[in-house]
């Protein structure tokens, strides 16, 4: 019989998490380090990051009893690191400084750099040693990929509602299915 609650395993474990984690460390120490004290960007930065890691954390926890709900929060984490992209466009711009382009040297390894690494501590050995400008196009190289990341499970999670539906309709699955199982002839 279908299980009411599925178990679900730890949202910890998504990519899209673990991009969302480096995010935020780096984020919070690009802040820390390049932005003046009182700068209301700081806040705003570090809250879109924040708010992205939090958002994939409550949406898949909700998932058990809430489609509706976990697809609104992944869309919310989307939607925040494009706030968040957009401060680190504003900082190149606003300092002279270049955004790495599509298909340069520099973008092509920082995109494989966050195609086989997840873990914050190297992300952040890397930022102790490079310019403000470096890391900002490694954020948003890692945002970017994050995005992907949160589209493709919002894909995953649409095409998953329109073929099995969600809890109301799971819950009504099995109550009817237990009822058969009391009416069937013995």
């Amino acid at each position: 019989m279908e299980s009411l609650l599925p178990h679900r395993s730890d949202p910890r474990e998504l990519i899209s998490y673990k991009k969302s984690r480096v995010i935020y460390e780096m984020t919070y120490y690009f802040c820390s380090h390049f932005l003046k004290k009182g700068d209301r960007t700081i806040d705003q930065m570090v809250q879109a990051a924040r708010s992205c890691k939090q958002n994939i954390i409550e949406g898949c926890s909700a998932s058990a009893t809430s489609s509706k709900t976990e697809i609104h929060l992944l869309s919310v984490a989307k939607a925040s690191l494009q706030e968040l992209v957009e401060d680190y466009i504003d900082y190149l711009a606003t300092r002279g400084h270049q955004q790495w382009q599509q298909d340069s040297e520099e973008w092509k390894a920082m995109r494989e750099l966050g195609r086989n690494h997840a873990e914050p501590e190297f992300f952040m050995k890397l930022c102790e040693t490079r310019p403000p400008e470096t890391i900002a196009n490694m954020a948003i190289i890692l945002i970017k990929q994050c995005d992907y990341l949160l589209y493709r499970q919002l894909e995953s999670l649409g095409k998953a509602f329109a073929e099995n539906g969600g809890f109301s309709e799971r819950m009504t699955r099995i109550r009817l299915q237990n009822r058969q199982k009391i009416e069937a002839p013995r």
